[in-house]
């Protein structure tokens, strides 16, 4: 296709994209307060009467005029994203689709059917450990101070523990999609094991928004189980990669093994040399030359 079609379809793609998020938001809308509701449901609220100093509790509030209409626009368009997330993941794919080959769509089908499950799931841990993460954080208050939590806040700080949280898990999705490159090896992949359990410990201590070494454990403990996961599914891939190449994991500059045995010579095939020029350089009207097994004194 020409570069006008490409930019003409990509515009219609996008297009497509952006009406089913904006019918998703318009319908969000109508349910507004159970997502904010849904939003502040991990921060443990003061109730009437109850003390409301030190971090036993706290209490949710708007510092602006606008803060109540932009933090629900915000929820809105956030659950508009999510809920349209097949329509615009599909028309992303229509898009790319056409120029894969007939492999590179089967590996692309099992990667998008992994990674959704892989980020819910990122996402619902998420869900489960932000009220220990908040309640960790709200009891480091003195007792003779009160926390007053903006929606704003627990917005970010939500939508922060879900993006990390939910690509963190597609970690050993990505080092499959590696290993089926040929990119990296699984034998490679275990060696490795020491500094990535390192690695992934230091992430989640470093990513995670809360300090508590519960959020920490929490987000290392599945990706690491993840990454052994992946080394296995790794190591059978190469395991029939050998068996169908055995040169398959040899890197480009690495050469492979030859039979260098000398073989017998068989017997010496005579050739016949054709009439053409060798004759005509000769001078010999005839056109006949003196040949010796079929070469001549030129050749």
């Amino acid at each position: 296709m020409p570069l006008a079609d490409h930019l003409r379809e990509l515009r219609n793609r996008l297009a497509k994209a952006m009406l089913a998020v904006t019918i998703a938001s318009v319908v969000a809308a109508f349910y507004s307060q159970d997502l904010m509701r849904i939003l502040a449901s991990p921060v443990h609220a003061c109730e009437q009467g109850q003390l409301q100093t030190g971090g036993k509790c706290a209490t949710i509030v708007y510092t602006d005029l606008l803060s109540p209409f932009t933090t629900t626009v915000k929820v809105v368009m956030m659950a508009g994203i999510i809920a349209a997330c097949p329509v615009w993941l599909y028309q992303l794919w229509a898009f790319v689709a056409p120029g894969l080959h007939k492999n590179e769509k089967k590996y692309t089908y099992f990667f998008a059917a992994a990674a959704v499950p892989l980020f819910a799931a990122g996402a619902y841990l998420a869900f489960v450990i932000m009220p220990v993460s908040m309640s960790v954080l709200l009891s480091i208050t003195p007792d003779t101070a009160a926390n007053f939590l903006e929606v704003d806040k627990i917005l970010d700080f939500a939508v922060r523990m879900v993006l990390i949280f939910g690509f963190s898990f597609e970690l050993p999705l990505l080092l499959i999609m590696l290993n089926a490159a040929g990119v990296v090896t699984g034998r490679r992949m275990a060696g490795w094991w020491r500094g990535v359990v390192m690695g992934i410990f230091v992430f989640g201590a470093i990513a995670t928004p809360s300090t508590d070494p519960l959020g920490m454990i929490a987000l290392a403990g599945p990706i690491i189980v993840l990454y052994f996961i992946a080394v296995g599914i790794a190591l059978l891939n190469d395991r029939r990669r050998r068996r169908h190449d055995p040169d398959a994991e040899l890197d480009d500059d690495e050469a492979s093994e030859l039979d260098l045995a000398p073989e017998a010579v068989g017997e010496i095939e005579a050739v016949s040399a054709s009439r053409a020029l060798p004759e005509q350089a000769s001078g010999e009207a005839d056109g006949r030359s003196h040949r010796l097994n079929g070469y001549d004194d030129i050749t």
